[in-house]
């Protein structure tokens, strides 16, 4: 696990065992969520007031302008069915992954069909599928010109040239699987992680810190390079976005 590290919090590798586990073999979509929300009634973090922000809704990407240099911004009514804003909407879109769930969505989907989140260590064995190249399907970002993933093309955060075919989340699937069979295990969104993150970044003020793994639509070769199975990040359980995701694990 790990590698000799792009970022610091890569590395250094170390050996990791793991027990026999199912993964599931796409992240879990608009359409699987909606069917939980539907026999259950449950109510995702992102439809409660959040904290610190008084209102309910989640974090959205946005392109920045001169006006407004941030490319993330707290937008009221943003939540799984309107992962952009209260104007966007999923209709049409049940194939792709659920986004603006919190960690406690993640637990709570996953409970109900008899399964959990992945450890750390779990999901990046089922990511690297046994390969020791620098991304899962070789030493180059693209194969022969194509595509593997769905990340950012282009000049992160200004210039997007969507070689890939998609400017933000992709229909699961879209692209070629690991050798496990496992789709969207690098880019399109990132996925929720079981595993505390130690020695998470202070500018991260929530109470639990959850590593997430995996990359998104957003990595670019200037800005995120985490579009490799060894990458991690830091997030916040309790903070929705337009771009995490999750799926689920049972062991064996």
């Amino acid at each position: 696990m790990g590698a000799h590290p792009a970022y610091e919090e890569e590395g250094p590798p170390q050996r990791v065992g793991v027990a026999a586990f199912d993964i599931d073999a796409t992240e879990v979509t608009n359409g699987q969520f909606a069917r939980f929300v539907d026999a259950t009634g449950y109510v995702t973090d992102a439809e409660k007031p959040q904290a610190g922000f008084g209102e309910a809704g989640g974090v959205v990407f946005r392109a920045p302008t001169l006006k407004n240099p941030s490319w993330w911004h707290f937008v009221a009514g943003a939540d799984w069915r309107h992962p952009d804003g209260p104007e966007s909407s999923i209709n049409g879109r049940d194939d792709e992954p659920v986004v603006q769930v919190s960690h406690n969505d993640a637990k709570a989907y996953a409970a109900w069909v008899g399964r959990r989140l992945p450890s750390e260590a779990e999901w990046e064995y089922a990511a690297a599928a046994g390969a020791e190249t620098v991304y899962v399907w070789g030493d180059e970002r693209t194969n022969d010109g194509a595509e593997m993933a769905n990340t950012w093309q282009g000049s992160f955060p200004i210039n997007n040239n969507l070689a890939d075919g998609y400017a933000k989340r992709a229909p699961v699937g879209c692209f070629p699987p690991n050798d496990f069979a496992l789709y969207d295990m690098i880019g399109n969104v990132w996925e929720w992680t079981d595993s505390p993150f130690i020695g998470a970044p202070d500018s991260l003020t929530g109470d639990k810190i959850y590593t997430i793994k995996g990359g998104s639509f957003l990595c670019a070769p200037n800005f995120c390079r985490r579009y490799r199975a060894a990458a991690r990040q830091a997030q916040e359980a309790g903070l929705p976005t337009s771009h995490i995701g999750f799926r689920t694990v049972k062991s064996n």
